[in-house]
Order: C-alpha cells, then sequence, then structure tokens
C-alpha cells in the first residue's frame, strides 16, 4: 500500500502558529485590520470626495475672469433659495422620482407576487432571468432605443396612430415611461425577495380563520411585503433623482442631474452646492424608509 502524503501542521512554536494563537484571542483586532483596507478606500475615494465637494460649494467664482476663487461663502447656499429655477428644478425632480417609485411599486408587486407564490420553480427562474436580462444591457443603449420609440415617427405613435392618438414622447410624461422601465428591475427583485420569505403557514392560518384571498392580501401580505417594497423604493427614488442622461435625451426640461451637469464647467460651486440638494433628500427618505423596517427587508 502506498501512503498518501499529507502537510504536516506548523510546529506549536512556530511564529505562524503564535500570530493565529494572538488573533484568536483577539477577535476585535482581526476584524479591524479585515476591515482596514476597503474601509480606508471608502475613506478616502468617498468620505474623501464628499468633503472636496462640501469645500467646492463654499468657493465663490471671479465675475470677471470665471475663475474659482477658493474663498468661503455661503451666496452660493443663499442662490439655490433664493432664485425660483433652483427650487423648481428640485420640486420637479423630486416629483419625477415618486411618480416613478410609484409605478414601479405598481408594476412590480403583480409580477413578484407571481414569482413567489404562484410560478413553478421552472417558471420562477426563467422570470428571474427576465428580470435580470434588460440589466445585461448597456444604460445608453436602453436610453437611445427609447429616444427612438418616443420619436413622433416611432413605435409609439405607431401604435397609437389607428386609435387617432398622437404621443409627445419627448416629454415629462416620456421620461417617466424611460425611468420607469429602467428602474423596474430594482423594485421587482427586493419585492420578490420580501414575498418569498412571508411563510406559508401564515397565509394558510388566515384563510382557516375565515380571511378570503382579497382580505389576506391586505391584513396578511402586504403588511409583510411593505418593508421590501420601501427597500426597492431606495433604489427607484435614488436612481431617478440623480439621473442626467435620459433626461438629456428625452426632455428639454432642467432636472438636478442635469442642472448640475450644465454647471459644473462653468459655475462649479454652484453645482457642488446643488449637488447637497440630492444627498440631504436621500438621507431624509433613507431614514423614513428605516422607520419602515427597508432595511431588515434588503
Amino acid at each position: 500500500m502506498t501512503s498518501v502524503p499529507y502537510e504536516q501542521s506548523p510546529p506549536r512554536g512556530s511564529p505562524g502558529r503564535r500570530l493565529s494563537v494572538y488573533f484568536y484571542r483577539h477577535p476585535r483586532l482581526s476584524l479591524a485590520l479585515l476591515l482596514a483596507l476597503p474601509l480606508g478606500w471608502l475613506a478616502v475615494a468617498y468620505l474623501g470626495s464628499l468633503i472636496v465637494l462640501l469645500l467646492a460649494a463654499v468657493w465663490n467664482v471671479d465675475p470677471f475672469t470665471s475663475q474659482v476663487v477658493h474663498t468661503y461663502t455661503l451666496d452660493n447656499f443663499r442662490r439655490l433659495f433664493d432664485e425660483p429655477v433652483y427650487r423648481n428644478v428640485a420640486w420637479r425632480t423630486i416629483q419625477m422620482a415618486a411618480l416613478v417609485t410609484i409605478a414601479d411599486a405598481v408594476l412590480a408587486f403583480p409580477i413578484a407576487y407571481y414569482m413567489a407564490r404562484v410560478a413553478s420553480p421552472r417558471a420562477r427562474n426563467l422570470l428571474v432571468v427576465a428580470v435580470l436580462m434588460p440589466l445585461w444591457a448597456s444604460y445608453l443603449v436602453k436610453a437611445y432605443a427609447w429616444r427612438i420609440i418616443l420619436s413622433g415617427e416611432g413605435m409609439l405613435n405607431w401604435v397609437l396612430g389607428p386609435l387617432g392618438i398622437s404621443f409627445h414622447g419627448y416629454s415629462s410624461a416620456g421620461l417617466w415611461l424611460v425611468f420607469t422601465y429602467l428602474w423596474l428591475p430594482f423594485m421587482i427583485l427586493p419585492v420578490y425577495a420580501g414575498l418569498e420569505r412571508i411563510p406559508s403557514s401564515l397565509l394558510e392560518a388566515s384563510a382557516d380563520l375565515g380571511g378570503r384571498s382579497l382580505r389576506t392580501f391586505w391584513r396578511v401580505t402586504l403588511p409583510l411585503a411593505f418593508p421590501a417594497v420601501v427597500a426597492g423604493s431606495i433604489f427607484t427614488f435614488s436612481l431617478t433623482l440623480g439621473d442626467y442622461i435620459a433626461p438629456k435625451l428625452i426632455t428639454s426640461q432642467q432636472f438636478i442631474g442635469t442642472l448640475i451637469y450644465d454647471n459644473h464647467g462653468t459655475n462649479l460651486p454652484v453645482a457642488a452646492a446643488f449637488t447637497l440638494v440630492p444627498i440631504v433628500v436621500m438621507i431624509v427618505y433613507l431614514v423614513v424608509a428605516r422607520r419602515l423596517g427597508a432595511f431588515a427587508a434588503l
């Protein structure tokens, strides 16, 4: 019989063994060293960029040379509150983000419910692939495809033409359709995960107590799945709030992303100050979402 070679464990007094024992006895130090690199990268790349952004927001622009002057002032923030254009753009963007979130929630819930509670395992796998497939395509390809669909001679007007209806696609309504399509998978997947985690015993208990299907949905299914809907809304709301490519392609109206993009080359401090608006909005939104239990559903 041939002996099977094996690796001998290091001697008890070896440096590797002593180091392993030391980290075993100090788990907090081991965790700190493990997270040092990713947390350092987060602090430098993410928090560092936010600090630079905040510094740029309190700078000024020389009116004669149009050069950025490193003198600290709060005039940029006062300008955001004093000039109606900035308030109107912020309100228009928040409205669009809210409408897109509502539309995606209404569309995603029945799809996710069928995937989680009705479809067979084979059909469920196919539907998951179908939901993920649009994410494999380039964002720009999808945006330009929708620009063609919404044009005057595009597919949408070709379908509506026999009905005597003409749709002006390059508008806020057209942009709403584009955003609803782009972010729909980000709503379906969290809702599907939330519905899949609901125990079937709760639905059976509701039926045993005399609850019909509609009552069970409103009193059991929807409350348990609501945190997952809120979790999905974080994606749809934030992605709509900061997008600037689709608004540039679909409509001539200004949104937060397009206004920042237009000002970053001519008036960097104002653009940096306006960038803090969606950050503050999302902080408030995340606080509300946390109270509604969204993070427990992720």
